[in-house]
C-alpha cells in the first residue's frame, strides 16, 4: 500500500460474521447477551478508526527508520511513544484482558477483530500489544496475589508492557536446551543469570516499564523441559509502596536487524543476577509459558490476516488505477485490475482473507463458548496451530501475489508492497514454526485421540455441505460439490496419517496435513457464508462478492486439498 493509501479496517465483514456467517449472533450468544454483534460492530469501528488515524501512518516511517539502539537504550521512532499513550487512555490494552486479571474481557471473537485491525494497519507496533497480552493471560493463569498486584494490574492498564522470554542462542526451538540459571535468594527472590535472544520489544521507551516473564532452570532443578521454571523479571525494580526503583540487571546487548518488522525491537537481553519473582510452582514454568505462547500463536493467526489484508488493499487500489497494455474484450483506458490474471490474483488474495479472517473469528467463538461448555475445548484447541500455521504460512502466498500485481513496482520500496511481504516472512518462524504447529497438530489433536476430533469437525462440514444443497443457487451447488470432495480427501488423508501412528512417516508429512486442514476449513468458511447469503430475503450490497470470492475459493484453493492429501498418503519418501 502506497503512502498516500489509507488503511481500511474491514468493518462489514465483522459485522457480517458476528451477525450471520455462522447462522446467528455468535457474540450475544457467548455472552449470554451481555454484548451483542451490534455492540461488537460498534468497537471494531472505534478501533478502526483509532487504527486508521493513530497506527497506519507510523507504518512506513517505522519501517524506514526502525528501532536504535543508543547508549544501551532503545529508542522507538518518533511518534510510536505518544501512539501507545493513545491507545492505553483508550483502554484497548484492558479491552480483550480477562475479567479475572481486571480487564473489560471482550470476547475473543472480537478480539479477533481488534488483533487483525492492530497488525493491518501497523504490525510492528501490534506486537507490544500482543506480548503484553500473553503476559496477561499467563499471570493471571499461574501468579501468586503479590505478583498480580504489582505486576498483572500494571499490565492490564497498559502502563507496563510484557514480553516472553524463551529462546538462546544455543537452545533455538528446544526448550529443554535452556541454561539461564535462577538461584534462590534468602529473601525469597532469585538470581537470573543468562542470555535471552529474539525477545519482540524486549526494550524501548514507548512505557515506564517492562515485564519480562524468563523460564529459567534453577540449581539441581531435572534435565529438560520439565526442569524450568517460570519468572517475573522487570527492568526496573518496584518499591514496596509500587514506586519504580532501580533499574533491574538486564541490559539489552542489541537489537536484530530483520527483514521486516524494523519498528519492533528485537533484542538480545543479557541477565546477571537480575532478580526475579517465581510465577506458579517450582520446575512448572512450561506449562505457565504455554499459556502466553497458546495467546500468542491466535494472536499470529490475527497478525497473519491483518498482514495479508493490508496488502491485499494496496494491491487492489493500485490495480484499480494503473493502465497498461490493452484489455482483452474491455474498452480502451481499462486499468489492469480488469487483465483476467490480475482479476485472478486479486480474487485469490481477496477469497483468502475472508477465510483466515472468518476462521479466526470462529476459533475465538469455539474458545469464548468453552467458559461454559468445556466439551468445546478440544475443537478450540485442534485450531490453534492449524490458525497460527496455515494462516502464516498463506499471509506468504498473500503478500508475495500482491508484489506481483504491482509488477516491478513492487520490487521497489516506494510502493510499501515489499514491505508487507518482509514483515510477513517471520509469521511461519516465531511462536514455533510451522513445522512445530503440525507436530502438535497431529501428535496432540490428532492422534492422541484416535482422530475424533478431527472427525467431529468432518461431521460439521458435512452438515454444512447439507445446507448448501438445500440453498438455492448454481453457486451453492459448485462449492458443496467441491467441499463434498475435498472432506471426503481429508477423511483419506487423516486415516492414513491414523494408520502410520506415531513416527517419521507422519512427521514427515505433518505440514502437508496442517494445510490441508487449513484450507479445508477455508473453504467450510466459505461455505458457511454461503449459505448466509442464501437465507436472504433481499440481495444485500456484499452478497456478489461474497459469493464470486466462495466460488473461487472453492474452484482454486479447494482443489489443493485432493494434492496434499496425495502427499500425506506418501508418508516419508527415503
Amino acid at each position: 500500500m502506497s503512502a498516500a493509501t489509507p488503511y481500511v479496517p474491514p468493518i462489514a465483514d465483522y459485522a457480517f460474521l458476528y451477525r450471520e456467517a455462522f447462522g446467528r449472533d455468535i457474540v450475544a450468544a457467548a455472552s449470554g447477551g451481555a454484548i451483542t454483534a451490534d455492540d461488537a460492530v460498534e468497537i471494531i469501528a472505534g478501533a478502526g478508526e483509532f487504527a486508521t488515524e493513530v497506527l497506519a501512518p507510523l507504518d512506513r516511517a517505522g519501517d524506514r527508520i526502525g528501532a536504535r539502539l543508543e547508549n544501551g537504550e532503545v529508542h522507538l521512532p518518533d511518534g510510536f511513544a505518544d501512539a501507545y499513550q493513545a491507545l492505553i487512555e483508550a483502554g484497548w490494552v484492558s479491552a480483550t484482558a480477562p475479567e479475572s486479571a481486571g480487564g473489560d474481557g471482550l470476547p475473543e471473537s472480537i478480539g479477533a477483530g481488534l488483533g487483525e485491525i492492530w497488525n493491518g494497519s501497523n504490525m510492528a507496533f501490534a506486537l507490544c500489544w500482543m506480548l503484553s497480552a500473553g503476559a496477561i493471560h499467563a499471570l493471571d493463569a499461574a501468579a501468586s496475589d503479590e505478583l498480580r498486584e504489582t505486576y498483572l494490574t500494571k499490565l492490564v492498564s497498559g502502563e507496563w508492557t510484557g514480553t516472553m522470554n524463551l529462546t538462546e542462542p544455543e537452545a533455538g526451538s528446544d526448550l529443554g536446551a535452556i541454561r539461564t540459571t535462577a538461584t534462590p535468594r534468602e529473601d525469597g527472590t532469585y538470581a537470573i543469570s543468562g542470555q535471552k535472544i529474539f525477545i519482540t520489544w524486549g526494550d524501548h521507551d514507548v512505557a515506564e516499564n517492562i515485564v519480562h516473564l524468563v523460564l529459567a532452570r534453577t540449581p539441581g532443578a531435572p534435565d529438560g523441559a520439565k526442569g524450568l521454571s517460570l519468572f517475573v523479571a522487570p527492568r526496573t525494580l518496584v518499591n514496596a509502596d509500587g514506586s519504580l526503583g532501580a533499574r533491574n540487571r538486564v541490559e539489552t546487548v542489541a537489537i536484530e536487524h530483520k527483514i521486516g518488522i524494523h519498528a519492533s525491537p528485537t533484542c538480545v537481553l543479557s541477565y546477571e543476577d537480575a532478580t526475579g519473582y517465581l510465577v506458579g510452582e517450582l520446575h512448572g514454568g512450561l506449562a505457565g509459558m504455554f499459556v502466553m505462547m497458546n495467546s500468542a500463536r491466535v494472536g499470529m493467526g490475527h497478525q497473519a490476516t491483518g498482514i495479508s489484508d493490508r496488502a491485499y488493499q494496496g494491491a487492489a487500489d493500485y490495480a484499480a488505477g494503473r493502465l497498461q497494455g490493452t484489455v482483452q474484450d474491455r474498452p480502451a483506458g481499462t486499468p489492469i485490475a480488469e487483465h483476467p490474471d490480475v482479476r485472478r490474483i486479486l480474487r485469490s488474495m481477496s477469497s483468502q482473507v475472508f477465510a483466515m479472517r472468518a476462521l479466526a473469528v470462529h476459533v475465538g467463538d469455539l474458545f469464548d463458548r468453552a467458559h461454559d461448555d468445556a466439551d468445546l475445548l478440544p475443537m478450540a484447541e485442534l485450531f490453534v496451530p492449524i490458525l497460527k500455521g496455515w494462516t502464516s504460512e498463506e499471509a506468504l502466498r498473500v503478500t508475495s501475489d500482491g508484489i506481483q500485481v504491482y509488477g516491478g513496482m513492487g520490487f521497489v520500496e516506494e510502493t510499501g508492497a515489499a514491505q508487507h511481504y518482509r514483515d510477513a516472512r517471520i509469521i511461519p518462524i516465531y511462536e514455533g514454526t510451522t513445522a512445530i504447529q503440525s507436530n502438535d497438530l497431529i501428535g496432540r489433536k490428532v492422534l492422541r485421540d484416535g482422530g475424533s476430533t478431527v472427525g467431529a469437525l468432518f461431521a460439521q462440514i458435512d452438515e454444512t455441505i447439507a445446507a448448501l444443497r438445500a440453498a438455492e443457487g448454481a453457486v451453492a451447488v459448485r462449492v458443496a460439490d467441491r467441499l463434498a470432495r475435498a472432506v471426503d480427501a481429508a477423511r483419506r488423508a487423516t486415516d492414513a496419517l491414523l494408520a502410520f501412528g506415531p513416527g517419521r512417516d507422519a512427521s514427515a508429512v505433518s505440514v502437508p496435513y496442517l494445510m490441508l486442514l487449513g484450507t479445508l476449513a477455508g473453504g467450510w468458511m466459505h461455505a458457511l457464508a454461503v449459505v448466509a447469503v442464501a437465507a436472504h430475503t433481499e440481495p444485500a450490497e456484499a452478497d456478489a462478492a461474497r459469493l464470486t470470492d466462495a466460488d473461487f475459493y472453492a474452484a482454486h484453493h479447494l482443489a489443493r486439498v485432493h494434492a496434499l492429501a496425495e502427499t500425506v498418503a506418501a508418508g516419508e519418501i527415503a
